[in-house]
């Protein structure tokens, strides 16, 4: 019987756990520090242990040994839109707790999630010091870089994974098959179109909803929002979804947005009762979570985060796919010993 079991670090609402699960892998142990999150994951993981401390905190000797360990270490000290501090910021070093539990536990695969922003220069150092520590553990490793649309997903997300194989296995890991049709937003959203309720006031939620989660943020649009268009055509994919109800896209029954000055877009003229944000039943079908998983929040600003931070399912279980077929299915030994420290890392994806 194949031992696909997986520890999870940074699971947030278990996007990535998700995907591995569509796959066949199953979490045997899963750790969130934000108790806003708690509710959730319980809800759609009901079988699997959840550890609520800080993974500071946590002693090796707490966490069962696995076949494989993912996570997404938190990425705003990574991102391009967020402070870019990378390993001066506290969060930026969690991803030495992970490396912390990886060099413990030696599974045989690890993946780990993070912003395209990880892979600027200025976080040249920081990222080549966290490859070595994962070559020093023992693995052959990959560093992807991944625009989710690419993969079935109906968003422009660009992301990068670091993915690495146990040099016990002698394999390395490369990328899925694009897939050749892309979706767009009509094709996961259309039917929701005229089903959605506003928030209550100050954004809580609703208490009765046709559709779980069909609900949208309410209130005004920031100098920042309105610097350019946020509307997608039902054609497109949709822009990035991010952890923030006030900046979620807009629904693209609207026109697009009309330059008016330099950092100044308008809504058409007489069509502005047309404009809404996508609500959150509508972000996560663009993240691809299915409609049997439901957010557990109080104020939508915790129901956008949850959606917004996680790894698009169906990315995640195109890469568990591969992982499974690489290490727990192929009969084809292939003997792939590579140093990418000595490899341009930035050049070819940055």
């Amino acid at each position: 019987m194949l031992d696909l079991s997986i520890v999870s670090l940074f699971s947030g609402a278990g996007g990535l756990d998700l995907g591995f699960h569509q796959a066949g892998f199953q979490t045997v142990w899963a750790n969130e520090y934000d108790k806003q999150i708690w509710a959730t994951f319980q809800k759609n993981f009901p079988d699997v242990r959840l550890d609520k401390r800080s993974i500071a905190n946590i002693k090796i000797e707490d966490i069962p040994n696995a076949s494989g360990l993912i996570g997404g270490p938190p990425c705003q000290s990574w991102s391009e839109a967020g402070t870019g501090r990378g390993f001066d910021d506290a969060r930026g070093q969690l991803f030495v707790d992970y490396i912390r539990v990886l060099k413990a536990k030696k599974p045989r695969f690890f993946v780990a999630e993070n912003v395209s922003g990880i892979l600027h220069q200025k976080h040249r150092q920081s990222v080549e010091g966290f490859v070595q520590d994962f070559q020093q553990a023992g693995y052959n490793v990959s560093i992807i870089a991944v625009n989710a649309n690419d993969y079935g997903v109906a968003q422009e997300r660009e992301r990068v994974f670091f993915i690495g194989y146990h040099t016990d296995t002698g394999k390395i890991f490369q990328s899925p098959q694009k897939h050749n049709n892309k979706p767009s937003l009509r094709d996961v959203i259309e039917d929701l179109q005229h089903s959605a309720r506003p928030a209550l006031e100050k954004n809580y939620a609703n208490e009765h909803l046709e559709i779980p989660n069909h609900e949208y943020w309410i209130g005004d649009y920031s100098s920042h929002y309105m610097s350019r268009n946020r509307v997608r055509g039902w054609s497109e994919p949709s822009f990035t979804i991010q952890a923030s109800g006030r900046h979620a896209p807009m629904h693209p029954r609207a026109p697009r947005m009309e330059f008016f000055e330099r950092d100044l877009f308008r809504f058409a003229p007489s069509q502005e009762h047309l404009y809404r944000r996508l609500t959150i039943r509508e972000a996560a079908r663009v993240q691809s979570f299915p409609d049997d998983f439901v957010f557990l929040y109080r104020n939508l600003a915790d129901g956008y985060k949850m959606v917004g931070n996680a790894v698009p399912p169906l990315l995640a279980q195109q890469i568990a796919l591969q992982i499974r077929a690489d290490l727990f299915e192929s009969t084809v030994i292939v003997v792939a010993q590579q140093n990418l420290s000595q490899e341009p890392l930035f050049d070819h994806l940055a």
